[in-house]
């Protein structure tokens, strides 16, 4: 996800193979379907133009981190979210 917030177009599988192929060595076949998942899930949208799969982030990095600690404070008590909350505020004056 990284690579597909970092750009503004849309990318092929081809395209974010040789962006991670620069730090580490995965098989294209592993990205085409990490990249599948995510569209499965909603987390990325694709698009078919001719014979190839772009993609691009569902919705930006904040939208997605805040979906995230939504469904995890979700699952807490009023005062776990409050000590969670509390401990938030905390870390962000460091």
């Amino acid at each position: 996800m990284d690579i597909l917030w970092s750009r503004p177009d849309a990318l092929s599988v081809r395209d974010v193979h040789e962006l991670i192929s620069a730090d580490r060595d995965l098989a294209y076949t592993t990205v085409m379907t990490v990249l599948d998942r995510l569209a499965k899930k909603g987390v990325a949208v694709r698009s078919l133009d001719g014979r190839a799969w772009f993609y691009r982030p569902a919705r930006s990095r904040v939208a997605e981190v805040r979906t995230e600690v939504e469904e995890l404070l979700s699952r807490l008590s009023a005062e776990e979210r409050r000590e969670v909350l509390a401990a938030l505020q905390v870390v962000r004056r460091v």
